[in-house]
């Protein structure tokens, strides 16, 4: 319940299934300031539970967010952008969420100690973001290889957010709030499924639907070192035997990478892509 000192968890998301050929994970980006550079994964994930919203919001919340969605297949992603203002109207327990979020998120120290930037962050663009269980896939176009991901639980039973190559198997609840990169691949399944997306599980009925607020945290070249994971030339992470997830496509049931050996040139300067529409960009 919000006034409650949230618990942070930390979640180690080391590589741990890089297909043969490789020895690592990088991804590169399509921004012009880091046309030739790519940077390894922030090896984490984490978990802030408690304290963000009372179980009425949580409801409040989630009755709205359905009502603005329509979620046609199982595994489908979809997405309604709100406010902060919208929030706290259609749930008055979200007055002040976020000072919350920003103070839940300065606990993780993603975006280091400063109270300010974490707020800013959060004011800059919320979603509600709904599915029926969700395939496998990593997020990297344009700006999202700079960005970690979070997202706060609003209505989710029996479903696990689940990292295929880095380990990672977490049962979720209504008020988790998780930070995660997006660049690793991800998806939701059903707890006991092994980490598996499987359609069975998620039949068209309201316990099969989840919702969430989410929304993206861009951080700077300095931030990023400070993590652990410097943008460096890619002949460094062709060096480390890198695999590039900025191209990778995932198996949506399993993760499984395919086609890795055609990714073996990933990680040099002639297969490097820049998009230069994203030039200037915050």
């Amino acid at each position: 319940m919000p006034g409650c000192v949230p618990a942070h968890r930390v979640i180690a998301a080391r590589p741990c299934a890089v297909p043969p050929r490789f020895r690592a994970f990088a991804v590169r980006s399509e921004e012009p300031g880091h046309a030739f550079d790519a940077r390894a994964p922030h090896e984490r994930v984490h978990v802030v539970r408690g304290g963000l919203l009372d179980a009425d919001s949580l409801a409040r919340l989630a009755a709205t967010g359905y009502a603005r969605v329509e979620i046609e297949a199982f595994s489908d992603v979809t997405y309604a952008n709100t406010t902060l203002a919208e929030l706290a109207a259609d749930a008055p327990g979200a007055a002040g969420l976020a000072a919350r979020l920003a103070a839940a998120l300065q606990r993780t120290g993603v975006l280091g100690d400063e109270l300010e930037a974490c707020r800013s962050s959060v004011e800059k663009r919320i979603d509600y973001l709904a599915s029926r269980g969700a395939g496998f896939h990593n997020d990297v176009r344009g700006h999202w290889s700079r960005c970690l991901f979070w997202i706060l639980v609003l209505d989710a039973a029996d479903v696990e957010f689940v990292m295929p190559h880095a380990g990672v198997q977490l049962a979720l609840a209504p008020g988790d709030l998780l930070v995660f990169d997006p660049a690793m691949a991800h998806g939701l399944c059903r707890v006991g499924d092994g980490g598996l997306v499987l359609e069975a599980s998620f039949p068209d009925g309201p316990a099969d639907r989840q919702i969430f607020l989410t929304g993206e945290l861009q951080l700077t070249d300095a931030q990023w070192a400070a993590l652990g994971a410097p943008w460096l030339p890619v002949e460094e992470h062709e060096r480390r035997g890198a695999l590039d997830l900025a191209v990778a496509e995932f198996d949506d049931r399993s993760g499984t990478i395919k086609r890795p050996a055609a990714l073996r040139d990933g990680m040099k300067r002639s297969t490097c892509h820049v998009d230069d529409a994203l030039a200037g960009e915050p």
